[in-house]
């Protein structure tokens, strides 16, 4: 049978489900044929069963539908009568016995229907005779387990007849029970729940404005079950599909769902559903807590009726108590009565020891009313879940603590906390006036708490981009309020505080501002646990003076970020690690930072560690992989109101656009920023700006533009304090100054650089100082340098700068009729360009190389025949490969290349590690690429 060419638009990940029916179809054109779907209920049989009536209909089929009916299962031939009803006028051509036996059993008749065998018969002539004149015939059955005894007798004869013409009988049943296909040899094909991906798109098919967190927890409860899935958002109201009210520890059920999961749980002894009501608020399925938490020692007797009604098992492995669904928790939940949970809550709290979370959270569930020391607890708890890395957590923890507050100032104190910590960390911009609002109903008071400028201060910041005014929220309830002792819970919220006052300096780009956090950092010298803040001051806000004393702590803390649990943490280590090249080793890290923000969790966190990840894709030369960072960035920008950090996003994509040629979107990017950004005194990004308009000049050799807009950027002889994007400015404002002929404006400026010790922080700020120091020369070619920069080790890890360098090499090379020379650092620079898609800068190297008399080829990994690894080869390394592998020493290759031999030597012993080859006599071999 040929596929239908639509498929229901409901019908979503049952493609393969799909192509079993169409496959079960086509075969019952040529012979009959029968197949039964089973599957949990829910699972989408009877969904299937319409999607096969609708294809199997526009394939030319005639369609006819039986459904089981447990009210009527007692009914004799009710469901045969289905069938027979819209063939009734196709009864009367049948043999008149056969017809006089198919009107008794539609009760038309006042004779006793024949015996089965009889009816069968006559059902199946009908059947045949109705398949020649109209086509072949799909008899879909939904519920089989429901069909009266007698039809399940005569449609069981109908499967089982091999003289069945063109019919195909396609069934439906849940998985276990009994029915007329059961057991004849009619082949079964079980419906499998949802995969992930298909429950994802279903629910935000359905309920478009739900958040992605929500969806989440939804699509884990209905593991896969499709009712579930369309069911359980249904008694959620906007707040909770939206994210921003609380959702319940255990989900509701609808009435449909109830009728699936419930009926189970409610034929169960009392005893049981309480220790099941147990398991399900206890959580970890220990059996030894509940049994505790019954008081008695054979309690544990009552899980045997839950166990032999399948609803829950013991892992062999574990010993843990297991509901083998999760939304039976629900259903068991659902049959408890409030006082019944509160009596089972107050029972497992008091198994648990003083001080514990666990005890905590039950002795909430079990409170009536306020409760100021359970409320003092919980606040306890929300920040050791902070400290744990689920903020989302934390922050429900401190709502239901603000519930339980007995004094509005409590209350206030706790609302205003739960604000700055979703503004800050889990995305929750949106809610944080609403918060606030509350909190200062609950105590005007409440509103003058550190908290509560934080929070106001992140508002103004990321939403209106408003950084004075953030500013003196800040600066105020700093002095205000003083730091706290080490210990202290409030502890975090000075951390949140002083991470929203760097932000607002960072994008502010004023020194005064960063004046003001220096001095905060100064005065109230954080505790031991916290000592993360200076060193995000000195390689962050300001690494040219005050990065070079915190590079080994940085490396330290950066080789065991893959141990950090929370990603407030994660961020701070690679803050600091993103102007003195260590982003490399934050990759991981920040990775799960992300992950978690997709999973639901700190998604403010992951929108900046998107962006550091871009930063690290800029530099590295994965330029495709930081379209798609930043792409969903800032998507998760605009869902969640952070304009001012997409900026950062922004940016990074103006850059590669500027460096790929796309003058229109690096123009567009560039003026988006300045517009939105210069009316509110916000610094970094006229530097963004200013940065993308001077790069887009730079590679349409318009050095004149490019020179003006570095210089408003950049002072030479002086390196700023707090402008660290002014090491991102270096080798921009080099070539802008060499070209037109401002060579002493690079020489001045390389001299303080080198005063201020910035080679010192990374290889690559080294590789471009020198690279700098050797291009300020206007009538000399400093070879020394050029090379020092060219053979920077791992120089291939940045090589858009190195491919600029080499290019700006070849270009003094060929003015000085070093052919051959140039010839080896065009090509090199050329290539490279090419594999960035850096049109522009391609375009000037060819240029270059045509000056000089050299066909332009282009340049690029060739096509391997299994052998050809040396495109894994820079094109320095290539070329140096190819002349050793024709026996020249060190010495006369560097002579070839206008090298140095320790250079070369360099060179060649990448060159083995990288081929995997010993001597130079294996290079032959192992290079698949023409010689010189």
């Amino acid at each position: 049978m040929a596929s239908a060419s639509l498929t229901p638009p409901a019908l979503i990940g049952r493609s393969a489900e799909l192509a079993v029916l169409d496959g079960h179809f086509g075969t019952a054109r040529a012979r009959g044929a029968g197949l039964m779907l089973t599957g949990e209920a829910g699972v989408g049989k009877t969904a299937l069963l319409d999607a096969a009536a609708l294809r199997t209909s526009e394939a030319g089929f005639r369609v006819l539908r039986i459904s089981g009916c447990p009210f009527q299962r007692g009914v004799g031939f009710s469901a045969l009568n289905q069938l027979l009803h819209p063939l009734a006028e196709e009864i009367p051509a049948l043999p008149a016995r056969q017809a006089a036996t198919l009107q008794a059993v539609r009760g038309h008749s006042e004779e006793q229907p024949a015996e089965l065998l009889g009816i069968a018969n006559a059902v199946q002539a009908l059947l045949t005779r109705t398949a020649a004149g109209t086509g072949p015939i799909a008899l879909l059955v939904d519920d089989v387990a429901w069909v009266d005894r007698p039809s399940a007798t005569v449609l069981g004869t109908l499967a089982r007849s091999p003289h069945t013409g063109p019919i195909a009988l396609l069934g439906a049943s849940r998985t276990g029970d009994e029915s007329f296909l059961s057991n004849i040899g009619i082949p079964e094909y079980e419906v499998r729940p949802l995969d992930d991906v298909s429950a994802n798109e279903l629910v935000a098919d359905r309920f478009p404005a739900m958040a992605a967190r929500v969806r989440r927890r939804l699509v884990a409860e209905a593991r896969g079950n499709p009712l579930a899935l369309l069911e359980l958002p249904v008694p959620l109201n906007d707040l909770q599909q939206t994210e921003r009210g609380a959702l319940p520890a255990v989900l509701p059920l609808t009435e449909r769902l109830k009728g699936i999961f419930s009926t189970r749980v409610a034929a169960l002894p009392a005893a049981t559903r309480t220790l099941l009501l147990l398991a399900v608020l206890e959580g970890s399925g220990e059996l030894h807590m509940l049994q505790r938490a019954l008081g008695a020692p054979d309690g544990l007797a009552g899980l045997s009726p839950a166990e032999r009604a399948g609803l829950v098992q013991v892992d062999g492995v574990t010993g843990r108590l297991e509901f083998r669904h999760p939304l039976t928790r629900s259903a068991v939940l659902d049959l408890s009565t409030s006082e019944e949970r509160r009596s089972a809550h107050r029972a497992l709290a008091a198994e648990l020891p003083e001080g514990s979370e666990h005890r905590a959270r039950h002795l909430a569930d079990a409170a009536v009313g306020l409760d100021d020391h359970v409320a003092a607890l919980l606040h306890e708890v929300a920040y050791s879940t902070l400290r744990r890395g689920d903020a989302v957590g934390a922050i429900t923890t401190l709502l239901r603590a603000s519930e339980l507050s007995g004094t509005g100032t409590a209350k206030a104190r706790r609302l205003a906390e739960a604000a700055c910590l979703g503004a800050n960390i889990t995305g929750d911009l949106r809610n944080v006036r609403a918060l606030l609002d509350n909190a200062g109903h609950a105590d005007p008071s409440g509103v003058d708490s550190l908290a509560a400028a934080t929070a106001a201060a992140s508002q103004l910041l990321n939403g209106e981009g408003d950084v004075d005014t953030a500013h003196r929220l800040l600066i105020g309830a700093i002095d205000t309020h003083g730091w706290p002792e080490d210990g202290e819970t409030v502890e975090d919220i000075f951390r949140e505080a002083l991470n929203t006052l760097l932000m607002v300096c960072f994008y502010g780009g004023r020194p005064e501002l960063w004046h003001s956090f220096e001095d905060v950092v100064k005065r109230r010298r954080p505790p031991a646990s916290r000592r993360l803040l200076p060193l995000i001051l000195g390689t962050f806000g300001d690494p040219a003076y005050g990065a070079l004393p915190w590079l080994d702590r940085l490396d330290r803390l950066v080789l065991g970020l893959h141990q950090q649990a929370d990603p407030v943490r994660v961020f701070g280590v690679a803050l600091s690690a993103s102007y003195v090249d260590r982003l490399p080793g934050c990759r991981s890290a920040l990775r799960r930072v992300v992950d978690d923000g997709r999973d639901g969790g700190a998604v403010a966190l992951a929108i900046q560690a998107q962006f550091l990840l871009g930063n690290d894709a800029c530099a590295s030369g994965q330029w495709d992989e930081l379209l798609e960072i930043t792409e969903e960035g800032l998507r998760w920008c605009e869902t969640y109101d952070y304009r001012l950090t997409a900026s950062t996003g922004h940016f990074q994509r103006g850059l590669v656009a500027a460096a790929r040629g796309d003058d229109t979107t690096a123009r567009g990017i560039a003026d988006r920023l300045v517009s939105w950004g210069n009316p509110r005194g916000l610094g970094a990004l006229r530097v963004y700006a200013g940065h993308i308009r001077a790069l887009s000049a730079l590679g349409g050799g318009d050095f004149d533009t490019a020179h003006r807009l570095l210089r408003a950027l950049v002072t030479p002889g002086e390196v700023p304090r707090f402008m660290p994007h002014a090491l991102w400015l270096l080798l921009d404002f080099t070539e802008a100054a060499v070209h037109t002929d401002h060579h002493e404006e690079v020489a001045v400026h390389v001299a303080a650089v080198r005063r201020t010790d910035i080679p010192s922080l990374s290889p690559r700020l080294a590789m471009l100082t020198d690279a700098a120091e050797a291009m300020a020369s206007p009538d000399t070619i400093d070879h020394d340098l050029f090379e020092a920069a060219i053979a920077t080790p791992g120089a291939e890890r940045w090589p858009f700068d190195w491919a600029r360098i080499c290019l700006a090499y070849g270009e003094r090379l060929r003015r000085a009729k070093a052919g051959g020379a140039a010839r080896v650092h065009l090509e090199a620079a050329l290539g490279t360009f090419e594999r960035l898609g850096a049109a522009p800068w391609s375009a000037r190297a060819a240029d270059e190389l045509r000056a000089s008399g050299i066909p332009v080829k282009p340049v690029g990994p060739r096509a391997s025949d299994g052998r050809d690894r040396p495109a894994l080869l820079t094109p320095q390394e290539r070329a140096a490969a190819q002349l050793a592998a024709t026996g020249l020493t060190n010495k006369q290759i560097a002579a070839r290349l206008f090298l140095s031999p320790r250079t070369v030597a360099a060179h060649l012993r990448s060159v083995f590690r990288k081929l995997n080859v010993t001597s130079r006599g294996g290079l032959r071999d192992a290079l698949t690429g023409p010689l010189p």
